[in-house]
């Protein structure tokens, strides 16, 4: 909320010159007629002529120093509903405008200064607003493109109802507005490596409970006593315990590459903003399941925030931890890197568990590069967008597929269910693919190669 108040460093002589500043063509027609008419009354001598002058050249000061003073006892604000949307969609803007005087306000016409992206910049007016009174007024924006969009400065023209004096106001408060990529529903299908914790028939032992920690801890209020350690409450002299059952919890990380080199083509419909929107429906859908989630971009970078085994799904904090993998997503850009070696680098150090990657164009090098990460995983999924079949239309099946097939084969022959995405698929199909692609591979004894 911008409440109304006398910017720093304007003072008397300020507060005047802006006023006069704000004049109109009438009222200044109406102060110089006013003069002319003082000057021409003091000559001739006519008193009558004198009032009218008067009248003429204090009305728009009058109407001024009104304006002027209304200027600063009015209060804007904004609200976003929702202030995090997904590209294509529209989130409302509610503009509130109060009258905190006790004078009444002239017409009132509001202008939000939003980016291009988002639509036009919407103007409205408002007609006199009583003392104490609002107005309320909203409009939509809509951007498909994500990343994250100012809001404001909000900015006010004031009015006389004579239409002598115009001033504007530009309030400082803004606001932003988040545009998060795509996210589509996918289905329960059972991909490699969830043997630790996904689907139907995962191993609930090993995901709802584990192995006690022998290390013992001090007693607390209200521990159970059938969990007290005695040969460590011998050993320090002190009622110690064995510490509670940690669970553990299966593990995903989505890896997406982000080299500029990797695609072709921009706008909403690239090969690069599928493979984002791909990546954060995998990261939803995966932590709606109870996966800790981890998100790494070819650069090697993570979400601020994120721990080694990613961000956990719980019913509690499942929401915030997408919310955040979103939010960095909505703004994640090309880099010029043009090799997967940071990724590598980090998935080297890593745990077992399961790896979905969404990759761009792939030469030689960096397939062998994609190949060694599945060392270190209990299961991977490859997305391939080749720039070759992603820029061909679907009816277009001319061209050849043959580097995208030995980069697929190259993959697989490593342990990848590698799937290759043409144009116009959805997450949905290709996720369904996937599941098709390792069905087959363990039908053939191909399936955990490495």
């Amino acid at each position: 909320m911008d409440a109304g108040g006398t910017p720093p460093g304007e003072g008397e002589g300020g507060g005047i010159r802006t006023a006069l500043a704000g004049l109109t063509t009438r009222g200044r027609s109406f102060l110089a007629a006013g003069v002319a008419a003082a000057v021409c009354a003091y000559v001739l001598g006519q008193s009558d002529l004198l009032r009218v002058g008067l009248l003429l050249g204090v009305l728009p000061l009058v109407c001024a120093a009104v304006l002027y003073r209304t200027r600063y006892r009015v209060a804007g604000s904004r609200r976003l509903s929702p202030g995090r949307v997904p590209a294509g969609s529209e989130a409302r803007v509610h503009l509130r405008v109060d009258n905190v005087s006790r004078l009444p306000t002239g017409l009132l016409m509001l202008q939000d200064r939003v980016p291009y992206v988002l639509g036009p910049r919407p103007r409205f007016v408002l007609d006199r607003v009583e003392p104490g009174g609002r107005r309320e007024v909203s409009y939509r924006v809509r951007s498909d493109l994500r990343g994250r969009y100012p809001l404001g400065p909000l900015q006010m023209r004031l009015t006389d109802p004579f239409g002598l004096c115009e001033l504007t106001r530009s309030f400082s408060a803004h606001d932003t507005l988040t545009v998060i990529p795509r996210v589509e529903p996918l289905p329960p299908v059972r991909l490699s490596g969830e043997a630790k914790g996904y689907g139907e028939g995962r191993q609930r032992s090993l995901a709802l409970a584990g192995d006690d920690d022998v290390i013992p801890r001090g007693y607390r209020y209200g521990d159970d006593l059938r969990r007290v350690h005695w040969r460590s409450t011998a050993r320090y002299g002190e009622l110690m315990v064995r510490r509670e059952e940690q669970p553990q919890r299966a593990r995903c990380t989505v890896l997406l590459d982000t080299r500029v080199v990797a695609y072709e083509g921009a706008g909403p419909d690239s090969a690069f903003e599928w493979a984002v929107s791909g990546a954060a429906s995998v990261l939803v859908h995966m932590l709606e399941r109870g996966f800790s989630v981890r998100l790494l971009t070819g650069t090697g970078d993570s979400v601020p925030g994120e721990d080694a085994d990613g961000f956990a799904g719980t019913s509690q904090g499942t929401a915030d931890a997408a919310g955040l993998m979103l939010d960095f997503l909505a703004v994640v850009d090309q880099s010029d890197d043009t090799g997967l070696s940071p990724a590598y680098d980090v998935l080297r150090g890593g745990t077992d568990g399961l790896l979905v990657a969404f990759f761009g164009d792939l030469d030689e090098e960096q397939a062998a590069v994609a190949a060694r990460m599945r060392q270190r995983s209990g299961g991977a999924v490859a997305f391939v967008l080749d720039s070759a079949a992603w820029m061909r239309e679907p009816a277009d099946v001319a061209g050849p597929l043959d580097r995208s097939e030995e980069r697929l084969r190259m993959l697989r022959e490593a342990g990848w269910t590698a799937v290759l995405v043409p144009r116009g698929a959805t997450p949905e199909e290709v996720w369904r693919l996937a599941d098709r692609e390792r069905t087959a591979l363990a039908a053939t004894g191909g399936e955990g190669t490495r």
